[in-house]
């Protein structure tokens, strides 16, 4: 959420910088001030009736001292008054806030200055590309039929048991998935990372601290009788360990990692884009998060993206980095990096990683705050990225690495398989 006092001073520059996100801020933004002018008036009038209500209590007190009963009883009826006029004004404030609080919501985070404009993934911006393309064998097959042959995962059997977006793991297929979830978070801890092993729902103010609440888009599954809510991503229990916390500025950068099942609905999500593993409804992940000085929260996004860039490097996937234009950007961040891996049956990129910068904007609903140098707390920024997404890292390798004799399993990642083909 914005900073009230940063729209009140840079009202034109948070409009402006709201069109690169598509977003048109004027009536909104408009409404907010005008909901701002309104709530300082009445906090300002029910400040000086709070002080003249004290003044009386003071002026009560030393009349009842000295005796003088019925002008204490006429300045405790002005009192009664001014208590009665005090609560109608808190009433008052209390509706402007959670009207302006309401509005505040509906505003997305601004982009930062190196965001580039555009409406559609097609314009972001290509940041750097890695590896050769792979040249497969005239035989080559998607990974949905891959899975299938040698029997490893089973979109079908996940059908029956829940429904589409739930696949079953089988044999080398889930013990892949479990060398990947003990590789990326080896890899993290080795890389300063602290481990959390986070639970896989959610109360209804963790969802709102990191931007999930209100849901506007219905990603969230809700489960409705305890009014909890499955995780997204491990970012959301992570980031909110630190909610209603303040740190020292020592303490930054705090890195943490987690490995999690991920749940979203993935409403409207239809066609031959979405099958397989395209696209899930479950699904493994293993996040890594920082909480950071705003100083050093931009070169701490580099340092980020490059460290998943390392991990495609190690798995030998080609891959490409995009800063993600105004229009592709989500709701909460100010700075994002796509990480993409080349699919060579599908002859297509596939989203493997995002990483973002959220600046306050997480960290405002949270109230993450730090003790600055100047003994003041500031408010933190925050910081996550896919170390990786399983599903589409899983059809490349199973992809790029196919042929007449199986399935090649890259060599970091042998030791955790096991084995070095499946076949």
């Amino acid at each position: 959420m914005l900073q009230l006092s940063y729209i009140r001073e840079n009202k034109q520059d948070v409009i402006d910088r709201l069109r690169i996100k598509n977003f048109d801020g004027t009536a909104i933004i408009e409404q907010v001030m005008q909901l701002d002018a309104k709530r300082r008036s009445t906090q300002t009038e029910l400040d000086a009736l709070l002080n003249e209500a004290n003044q009386l209590s003071k002026q009560i007190g030393e009349l009842f001292k000295s005796g003088k009963k019925a002008e204490a009883e006429d300045l405790k009826n002005k009192s009664q008054s001014l208590k009665e006029v005090s609560r109608k004004l808190e009433e008052s404030l209390g509706a402007v806030e959670q009207e302006q609080n309401k509005l505040l919501l509906q505003v997305p985070n601004l982009p930062h200055a190196d965001v580039p404009g555009g409406r559609t993934p097609a314009e972001n911006e290509l940041v750097f590309q890695h590896g050769s393309l792979p040249k497969l064998y005239a035989d080559a097959k998607p990974h949905w039929e891959l899975t299938s042959r040698y029997d490893i995962i089973d979109f079908e059997l996940g059908v029956k048991l829940t429904g589409a977006g739930f696949p079953v793991y089988k044999g080398k297929g889930a013990r892949l998935q479990r060398a990947l979830i003990n590789f990326f978070l080896d890899n993290a801890t080795a890389a300063g990372y602290i481990e959390i092993q986070p639970p896989s729902m959610v109360n209804e103010a963790s969802g709102f601290g990191t931007g999930q609440l209100p849901d506007k888009e219905g990603q969230m599954y809700h489960v409705g009788v305890d009014n909890l809510y499955l995780i997204p991503t491990a970012e959301v229990p992570i980031t909110n360990i630190y909610r209603d916390v303040i740190l020292k500025r020592e303490q930054l950068p705090i890195k943490n990692c987690g490995y999690s099942n991920c749940f979203r609905r993935e409403a409207g999500s239809y066609g031959k884009d979405v099958r397989g593993l395209n696209r899930l409804h479950q699904f493994d992940k293993v996040e890594i998060v920082q909480i950071a000085d705003p100083e050093r929260s931009y070169e701490i996004l580099v340092e980020m993206r490059e460290y998943v860039a390392g991990l495609l490097k190690k798995l030998e996937l080609p891959f490409r980095i995009l800063k993600l234009c105004g229009g592709d950007m989500s709701f909460a961040s100010a700075l994002t990096y796509d990480l993409e891996v080349y699919s060579a049956a599908q002859e297509k990129w596939l989203e493997v990683s995002s990483v973002s910068n959220f600046e306050s904007f997480q960290s405002n609903r949270l109230k993450l705050r730090f003790k600055g140098a100047d003994g003041k707390s500031h408010l933190a920024h925050t910081l996550n990225g896919s170390a990786l997404a399983f599903p589409r890292v899983v059809a490349a390798l199973i992809e790029n690495n196919q042929s007449s004799e199986g399935i090649r399993i890259p060599q970091a990642l042998i030791p955790y398989t096991g084995f070095d083909l499946i076949n």
